[in-house]
């Protein structure tokens, strides 16, 4: 019987899967990556969220490895070219969470627009002000979608009773657009955005796309969302931004100074943008929770369990796994 190692917990629907299909499922929770590698050898299959990271040196050590399931989105820490040229392929659920990260997105655009946020400080610290607080209208903006895969567009989904114009950039994509968001050129999402939110994927060609430059070649003062990756905008070009009014408020579920598994934060020595962002009034912050609902903890699981299933019976069709 083939084994497979979870590196992280998933949800008991993924084993359950797995075990159906006939693996025998094994976990690891604490062990240190060296420690894995050391006997990673033993092992069909992979699970993890981002734990450690799957680099050259793992692959090298997964001498039997078939596969390495990654439950969640981002794929940054897993070396997916050399994990090709050893055969090994890699499978992901970003399906597993789309509809909680645009409900997020959702939350943190509406929090950020109405001043949520700061009026539920202020009451707390007994300050009862109305004036200071009115809000923004999303109805008769125009949002612009950077990245339309499976988040941009459940968030296009969400948009379209809010009277809004929704439109949308893929640099990746052609023939994209749909009931939900007009595919533009970059040149048109730069002239028309009000509100943008970023759902484009971290790759080396990606870090910081959304800097000092890109900011100020939008032809309006605009909001902007970021329910993607930390590392696609840079923080001080945005607090620049934010300085000067070019950026009216952020809603930030993602930092650039997260720790590769996104669970823990340093909060002693804050750089000195994020210093900005926590004492900021036009600024809203969650801790990288867009995707983290219990529906999407499932979601992940059955996405993964059964793309794991599709991938082993095409295999076995083909005759290459027994």
């Amino acid at each position: 019987m083939k084994k497979v190692l979870f590196i992280n917990q998933a949800h008991r629907v993924l084993e359950a899967k797995l075990t159906e299909i006939g693996f025998h499922c094994e976990s690891d929770f604490t062990s240190s990556k060296e420690e894995i590698e050391a006997k990673i050898h033993n092992y069909f299959g992979v699970i993890l969220r981002s734990r450690i990271d799957i680099d050259q040196s793992f692959l090298e050590a997964a001498t039997n490895l078939k596969f390495v399931a990654r439950e969640g989105v981002g794929l940054e820490h897993i070396d997916v070219e050399f994990a090709k040229k050893k055969e090994i392929t890699v499978i992901y659920s970003p399906e597993g969470s789309r509809d909680t990260v645009a409900e997020h997105t959702m939350g943190l655009l509406l929090c950020l627009l109405n001043n949520l946020s700061r009026a539920d400080r202020q009451i707390r610290n007994k300050k009862w002000l109305r004036e200071p607080n009115r809000g923004i209208e999303i109805k008769g903006k125009t949002v612009g979608i950077l990245g339309y895969g499976n988040m941009g567009q459940a968030v296009a989904k969400r948009l379209s009773g809010f009277g809004v114009k929704v439109i949308a950039y893929d640099k990746y994509k052609t023939n994209y657009g749909d009931d939900f968001a007009q595919e533009v050129d970059l040149k048109t999402l730069l002239s028309e955005t009000d509100i943008l939110s970023l759902h484009i994927f971290y790759e080396p060609d990606n870090h910081h796309f959304v800097n000092h430059n890109f900011i100020q070649n939008f032809k309006k003062d605009l909001f902007i969302i970021n329910t993607a990756r930390g590392l696609v905008l840079n923080t001080a070009d945005l607090v620049k931004n934010l300085k000067s009014g070019k950026v009216r408020g952020a809603a930030l579920d993602v930092l650039e100074y997260e720790e590769q598994a996104f669970e823990v934060f340093d909060f002693e020595k804050p750089p000195t943008p994020f210093a900005y962002l926590l004492e900021a009034e036009n600024v809203v912050l969650s801790p990288h929770i867009a995707g983290w609902s219990y529906e999407s903890k499932e979601g992940h699981g059955r996405v993964l369990g059964t793309k794991i299933e599709d991938w082993l019976i095409t295999k076995r069709n083909n005759t290459l796994i027994d």
